[in-house]
C-alpha cells in the first residue's frame, strides 16, 4: 500500500521533520512533491519513534508546511550501473550531466555498499604505476590498498590528481583494457571542474574515466553522497566487470566539512573542531571499501 504523508512538522536547513510516520527505515529514500507539482528527493537520516527527519537533496526552498506530500520508497538510495558508465560525467548524486542521455542500467546497487569480509580479501602483491617518481619509489600505490595525499592551502593538489589520472597504468597483460579510473571531485569551483574535464579530454584518457563532479554551489547533501556513488561504481566495474579500478577522491576535507554542517543541522553534539564524533568511523566506511576479493579478478584501489 502506497501512502502520501501530507504536510511537514518542521523545516530546518536542508532537513524536514514529519510526525506519525509508520514503518520507516533508516536511509530509506522518499519522494517529496511540492504545491506546484515539482518533485524532490530525500532520504531518512533520523528516526525517533514515529517522527522522522528527512534530508532533502535539492534543498527545502519553497517547501510548504501544509501541502507538501511525502511518499516513502521502501528502498535505500541506489545507483544505476552499466559498463557504459566509462567515459561519462555524473553529478555528485549519480545523475548524468554530460548531455549524453541516461544510463541504461544492467543493475542498481545500494550506494552504502556491503562490508567486505576480511577472510575473503586477497593479499595485495601488484601495484599501480602513477608515473610520479616520489610515489612509485617511496610510497608505492599497492593495488587494492589506499594511499592518502596531504596538501596545504594553495598547493597544486588538483594538478597532481590530474597527472595521476593521465599517467596511471598497470603492467598486466591487456592492462589498458582492464584498467579504469573513477574520479570524484567534491566542492570544486566551476573553473576547476572544467579544468578536470578539459585535461582528461585533451590527454585522451576520458574514455577510461568515470567522473563524479560535485560543485561548490551544489547542495552539501549531495557532497556526502559523492564518494559513496563513486565507490559503488568502482565496485561494480571491479568485481562484476573484472577491471582494476583506481578511485581518486579530491578532496576529503570538503566531504568532512559537509558532514560537519549536516551534523550541526541535526543538532548533534560536536566533537573536535566542530566535526561529529563519528567522522572517523564514517571515513573508515569509505576507505575500507578498497580491496580485492577471492574469486574476482578485479580490484578497487
Amino acid at each position: 500500500m502506497i501512502l502520501d504523508y501530507v504536510g511537514v512538522k518542521e523545516i530546518n536547513g536542508s532537513l524536514i521533520v514529519l510526525d506519525d510516520v509508520e514503518n520507516a527505515s533508516f536511509e530509506e529514500m522518499v519522494d517529496i512533491r511540492l504545491d506546484d507539482g515539482t518533485l524532490r528527493h530525500g532520504r531518512i537520516v533520523q528516526i525517533d519513534g514515529k517522527r522522522i527527519v528527512v534530508q532533502v537533496f535539492e534543498g527545502t526552498k519553497s517547501i510548504s508546511l501544509d501541502n507538501t506530500r511525502t511518499r516513502l520508497k521502501a528502498r535505500p538510495m541506489e545507483l544505476p550501473l552499466a559498463p557504459e558508465m566509462m567515459g561519462r560525467v555524473f553529478s555528485g548524486a549519480g545523475r548524468p550531466i554530460d548531455g549524453l542521455g541516461e544510463i541504461y542500467p544492467l543493475k542498481k546497487a545500494n550506494v552504502n555498499g556491503t562490508p567486505m569480509n576480511p577472510v575473503s580479501r586477497v593479499y595485495p602483491r601488484n601495484y599501480i604505476n602513477t608515473g610520479i617518481s616520489t610515489i612509485d619509489t617511496l610510497m608505492t600505490l599497492i593495488r587494492g590498498q589506499k594511499l592518502p595525499i596531504f596538501s596545504g592551502s594553495g598547493m597544486k593538489h588538483n594538478e597532481l590528481a590530474v597527472q595521476i589520472v593521465r599517467q596511471a597504468k598497470i603492467a598486466d597483460e591487456g592492462g589498458d583494457n582492464k584498467f579504469g579510473i573513477v574520479f570524484a571531485a567534491m566542492g570544486v569551483k566551476n573553473d576547476v571542474a572544467d579544468y578536470f574535464k578539459r585535461s582528461f579530454d585533451e590527454s585522451g584518457v576520458l574514455s577510461r574515466v568515470v567522473m563524479f563532479l560535485n560543485l561548490a554551489n551544489d547542495p552539501i547533501i549531495e557532497r556526502t553522497l559523492t564518494p559513496r556513488c563513486a565507490l559503488t561504481a568502482a565496485e561494480y566495474l571491479a568485481f562484476e566487470c573484472n577491471m582494476h579500478v583506481l578511485v581518486i577522491m579530491t578532496d576529503m576535507t570538503s566531504y568532512a566539512e559537509a558532514l560537519r554542517e549536516f551534523s550541526s543541522s541535526k543538532g548533534e553534539i560536536p566533537g573536535r573542531k566542530g566535526f561529529p564524533g563519528y567522522l572517523y568511523s564514517d571515513l573508515a566506511s569509505l576507505y575500507e571499501r578498497a580491496g580485492m576479493i577471492k574469486g574476482s579478478k578485479g580490484s578497487v584501489t
